[in-house]
């Protein structure tokens, strides 16, 4: 091998050398060696309860202001399930002058009465657990016939709220404490917690 060639096959393998070692090759080795981020997995949708309200065709004046003041109650009521739970169910929504109060049925339904004082998130958000199966459900029976809560999330929950003599008491189809039975147990923090415990309740299997 002459000379000449070996200078050409050095200066060739300095070249390369130098090329290996510039920023461009470098970053593209690092790039190929850095492993891929592992795909996110898209989370399960979450159920949402959904209403809709039944309305005539031609209402009178009583039949438009209930109307308004339901959907304000029922909005509420419905968003603030939605933010605070995964609980899902479609709800019917009618207003019938004849119906003392307002009352919720397992089957989806809930009417107001003509008394616009029941018209507030506080009765909605309690209706609504009526139709989800408070004081409805097969469930409802078997863990709360008793007078007592027996389902152990929703009192574990009331126990972190009051403390470890806490318990929730049942009858008529409704639970105390946070059942907002009555416009005098509403605060934004016992409507979030009833929620909470509604939705603990069908943890339990209510």
């Amino acid at each position: 091998m002459s000379p000449r060639t070996v200078s050409r096959k050095a200066v060739i393998a300095a070249l390369a050398a130098a090329l290996l070692a510039g920023p461009g090759v470098a970053q593209a080795a690092t790039q190929q060696t850095t492993p891929a981020p592992a795909p996110v997995r898209d989370r399960a949708a979450a159920a949402t309860i959904t209403w809709s309200l039944v309305r005539a065709s031609n209402p009178t004046e009583d039949q438009r202001t209930a109307y308004d003041a339901i959907t304000r109650a029922m909005n509420a009521a419905v968003a603030r399930y939605n933010n605070l739970s995964d609980l899902g169910k479609t709800i019917t929504v009618r207003y019938e002058p004849g119906v003392p109060t307002a009352d919720g049925n397992i089957n989806g339904t809930i009417r107001f009465g003509s008394n616009r004082s029941y018209m507030n998130e506080r009765t909605a958000l309690h209706e609504i657990a009526h139709t989800i199966g408070v004081g409805t459900s097969s469930g409802w029976s078997r863990l709360g016939g008793s007078g007592t809560w027996t389902g152990g999330q929703a009192t574990a929950l009331v126990k972190q709220y009051d403390g470890s003599g806490a318990k929730i008491s049942t009858g008529g189809g409704h639970f105390w404490p946070y059942g907002l039975n009555y416009d005098n147990e509403w605060s934004t923090k016992a409507a979030d917690r009833h929620v909470h415990i509604v939705a603990a309740m069908v943890r339990d299997g209510l």
